[in-house]
């Protein structure tokens, strides 16, 4: 959809296996469709990636980044986001290496976890227990320029005031 445009593009493909769960989950393929929790999470991790990305040094491409969730325990959208960054990054890697594209396209490294409020405790990086217990839960996708992204479109602010806002 960008021929021509001089730029490339950067999507994310996300998928439970049936048995990530405790009880088994069918695939969105059986069902005919991408269920909306992976479609919602398919759209921030594309969004974490372009957010990195120099899409114009990538040049008229696009990357597809599977992120297959093989065991499911809470913060699979943010072990995706983190991941799906490892596996960018090799991918530029290798098509540096093979002459594909002249640099590496990539203006930060982007990481993600999990913050939540337990029984009034602060938890980093909640698992599914403490997930389900959470008064609060929020996922924070940041870059190495200290940029965050509360999951939200257009919600990017310093980690200076993310933190001020965390703690009051």
């Amino acid at each position: 959809f960008l021929r021509g445009e001089g730029s490339g593009w950067i999507t994310a493909e996300y998928a439970m296996l049936p048995r990530a769960t405790v009880t088994r989950t069918p695939r969105d393929s059986s069902r005919g469709r991408v269920a909306g929790r992976s479609q919602e999470i398919q759209r921030l991790i594309g969004r974490s990636l372009r957010a990195v990305t120099d899409l114009t040094a990538l040049g008229e491409r696009t990357l597809i980044v599977d992120c297959d969730v093989l065991q499911a325990d809470g913060g699979t959208r943010t072990a995706a986001i983190t991941g799906a960054y490892v596996a960018l990054h090799q991918a530029m890697e290798t098509l540096a290496n093979m002459g594909i594209i002249s640099s590496i396209p990539l203006k930060s490294a982007v990481a993600a976890t999990s913050i939540g409020i337990v029984h009034s405790y602060r938890l980093l990086d909640l698992c599914y227990d403490e997930d389900c217990k959470a008064e609060v839960d929020f996922n924070v996708v940041m870059t190495s320029k200290d940029v965050l992204d509360g999951a939200k479109r257009n919600f990017a602010f310093s980690f200076y005031r993310f933190c001020r806002w965390l703690w009051r």
